[in-house]
């Protein structure tokens, strides 16, 4: 699915689930959409504060919030680092660079496949994701 399509379709279901695409969601949305690096709210606020006068960093804050309450986004998480957007919603997992921070896709589909064999009894898990550590070829070329 082409980012375009990626934005009609999630706009439609954010509509189907009675969240009004204003003016600044839809912006927000359609600047997460497009990027590929897992950006910080705080990058995002960057790349559109200059098309959205006014618009301030809670609004953003806000806004990534409900798309990712109404299954638009997700958050990724690793330690030491802001929390990061992601658009794509099915699971996958990521590589993380020990020099820079950056998030990295990471399709591979034994990776997918992975189950734990006994779950904790005092302990329902719903999703998982799986980071690997390293260093990116950016750095690693630096």
């Amino acid at each position: 699915m082409t980012r375009e399509e990626r934005l009609g379709v999630y706009e439609q279901e954010c509509r189907q689930k009675g969240l009004a695409m204003t003016v600044q969601r839809r912006v927000i949305l359609k600047e997460l959409v497009q990027r590929a690096d897992h950006p910080t709210a705080d990058q995002i606020y960057e790349s559109v504060k200059e098309r959205l006068p006014g618009l301030s960093r809670t609004t953003v804050y806000r806004v990534l919030d409900t798309l990712v309450r109404v299954d638009a986004a997700q958050k990724v998480f690793h330690p030491n680092a802001a929390v990061r957007f992601d658009p794509i919603r099915e699971r996958h997992h990521h590589l993380l660079c020990q020099r820079c921070d950056e998030l990295f896709d990471l399709e591979d589909s034994a990776v997918k496949r992975i189950r734990l064999s006994e779950a904790p009894e005092d302990f329902e898990i719903h999703d998982y994701s799986i980071h690997f550590t390293g260093i990116c070829v950016g750095c690693r070329d630096s």
